[in-house]
């Protein structure tokens, strides 16, 4: 616990200017109160006439008897020139002056603590965000979107609430603490002593429904997670939801899930909110005991302290009351915070997997061939690639085809890095990918996917996706080869129309044509196209195969194809079953084998 608490408090590092501020502002916060309370010993013996009146000037040093010694010979000398009332008036001056001061203070230190919390916490997010970006596809093929965008909202947000909210008073409270219990002690050792004896057993208790808190708190959060999960999973599946009558089922499957997690939550409110009650009446306890033992030592014969000595300390002691208060409440939330952190922390530390090496070499150009060399891939158990030996040079169309799970879709996802292969390796002009700098290879790519993966922008910003300094020129262009300029241009903005959540304003053939048209402004020397055109209409086909031939043109292209008759002119078909390459060659050698691929060309001449 203590390590997580730590990390999360390290992200206050680059605010360390305004953090030394806050603890400055507060031990000055600290110093005018203590001020404020020690004026009550000489002026409660002074104004009653406990003590003489001090006409002789004493010494003024560093010791806690001297200041008094001086207060008190200040206020006399008030009292003996301009009576008792005067002194009162000056008394009352003094006192809100410190007020003043102390809550001046009060301001500031929360002025500097803004800018450590929120800034600190935006880092948490920047961080969170940029592992997310960096893990790979792996890492979220085994979890829920629901959960993972939990953790980047609603456990970020209660890193804040619970932890960042109370950040100051981890520094500010035990300091005020130290220094007033240090002013008791001066006070009265022998009552002190009592009082540090009986305020362990509230600590213990706190300390014991605390870690229970944190524990409840992880489940909490997972259950919400899981809410967000079938939310998302709701609003993706609407339509076959209602096509399967199943809103029912959906409507149960929420409210029991809710349910479970208001039950939790409500756990957790209680035992947070019986925090507040719990440490007053234990701090409580504590005053009436102190009174008790007290007392005694006031009544007594020989009196160790004075009464106006008594009820200053008292006093004081009541000041720790809050600061204890607020740190037992704090406890009991900063419980809460770090099991949000601990799920943040996990992602955090996920492993990435596919790692780049130092001083990678950065690729420029894309010069001879692609070579995939007794290459074998596995998903835990499961082998999907097996020995797979393809060379693929430059300029040159390779398809790749066959049933369905046979391991197209992971060739292509080896080259980009999306994975690492478990055995053999991919080169590039001789070298193995491993050996290039990841960002490069990406860039000498152009992906066009069977789901066009668009984005909640205007249609400009989607196809000058990932590209700085984009002319609407440049956008135009690459627009009219992908054949999307005629349809955009009839749009209510143009190129500034939204698009909608991935797209959703826009037919299939459009999408993809913009996705095509995103692929050529990127102008790669490598295109994979996996199963573009599979999802389409005849007449959108067409016009999307149109547009890839002449974005194929000069360019090296690996395509997964569904429909056959798309990839008839490619330079090499590879046929891919269970993992393995049963055939390869060209259309015509293929049909003369009389094989797999024969048999997938004749059933699909059927269907249509």
């Amino acid at each position: 616990m203590f390590r997580k608490y730590l990390r999360v408090l390290a992200y206050m590092k680059p605010y360390w200017g305004s953090a030394a501020l806050n603890v400055l502002f507060n031990l000055l916060v600290i110093a005018f109160s203590l001020v404020s309370f020690v004026m009550l010993v000489p002026f409660l013996n002074l104004l009653f006439g406990i003590e003489k009146l001090v006409v002789e000037k004493p010494e003024l040093t560093l010791s806690a008897e001297s200041v008094l010694d001086y207060i008190n010979y200040y206020i006399s000398q008030i009292i003996i020139t301009s009576g008792k009332t005067q002194a009162l008036v000056f008394i009352c001056l003094f006192l809100l002056s410190t007020f003043f001061f102390r809550n001046l203070f009060r301001f500031l230190a929360m002025y500097f603590l803004a800018t450590v919390r929120i800034g600190s916490v935006k880092d948490i997010r920047n961080d969170l965000y940029q592992k997310l970006l960096i893990l790979p596809l792996s890492f979220y093929s085994a979890r829920k979107k629901g959960d993972i965008i939990s953790r980047i909202t609603s456990d970020v947000q209660e890193v804040e609430i619970s932890i960042m909210t109370y950040i100051e008073m981890i520094f500010r409270d035990p300091i005020t603490i130290l220094a007033y219990f240090i002013t008791l002690f001066v006070i009265s050792p022998q009552l002190t002593f009592f009082v540090i004896i009986i305020l362990p057993v509230t600590g213990f208790i706190i300390g014991r429904i605390g870690r229970s808190l944190r524990k409840e708190s992880k489940i909490g959060q997972a259950q919400y997670a899981g809410l967000l999960t079938i939310v998302e999973e709701t609003i993706s599946g609407l339509r076959i939801i209602k096509a399967f009558t199943a809103i029912d089922f959906s409507r149960e499957r929420f409210i029991s899930m809710n349910n479970k997690y208001t039950r939790v939550l409500t756990w957790i409110y209680r035992t947070r909110d019986l925090s507040s009650p719990l440490s007053e009446f234990l701090s409580s306890v504590v005053i009436i005991i102190v009174l008790w033992f007290g007392g005694q030592l006031v009544l007594d014969e020989d009196p160790s302290i004075t009464a106006a000595m008594f009820i200053t300390y008292i006093v004081i002691f009541s000041q720790i009351i809050p600061p204890a208060k607020t740190f037992a409440t704090g406890f009991y939330s900063i419980q809460k915070g770090l099991a949000s952190a601990e799920r943040i922390f996990e992602i955090m530390d996920a492993e990435e997997v596919i790692i780049e090496k130092e001083n990678a070499i950065v690729k420029q150009g894309f010069d001879k061939s692609i070579e995939y060399k007794n290459v074998s891939f596995r998903y835990e158990t499961e082998e999907v690639l097996k020995n797979i030996h393809v060379n693929i040079e430059k300029g040159k169309i390779i398809a790749l085809v066959g049933p369905s799970g046979g391991g197209k879709s992971t060739f292509v996802d080896l080259l980009p890095r999306f994975y690492d292969t478990t055995g053999g390796s991919i080169l590039i002009d001789g070298v193995s990918l491993t050996e290039y700098n990841i960002n490069s290879i990406r860039n000498l790519m152009g992906i066009v996917t069977q789901e066009a993966i668009l984005f909640n922008d205007s249609v400009f910003n989607n196809i000058a996706f990932g590209k700085e300094d984009i002319t609407e020129k440049d956008v135009i262009k690459a627009a009219k080869i992908a054949n999307a300029h005629e349809f955009i241009e009839q749009m209510d903005e143009g190129y500034e129309t939204n698009i909608g959540d991935r797209g959703t304003k826009l037919s299939g053939g459009q999408r993809q044509r913009i996705s095509i048209a995103r692929a050529i402004l990127k102008n790669p020397p490598i295109l994979i196209l996996d199963e573009a055109t599979s999802a389409l209409d005849t007449e959108s086909e067409r016009l999307v195969q149109d547009a890839l031939a002449r974005v194929m043109s000069n360019r090296t292209t690996i395509a997964i194809a569904h429909r056959l008759s798309t990839i008839i002119h490619a330079d090499e078909i590879i046929v891919l079953q269970k993992g393995e390459i049963v055939e390869r060659g060209t259309h015509q050698n293929l049909l003369a084998k009389n094989g797999v691929y024969k048999k997938l060309y004749d059933l699909q001449s059927f269907e249509s």
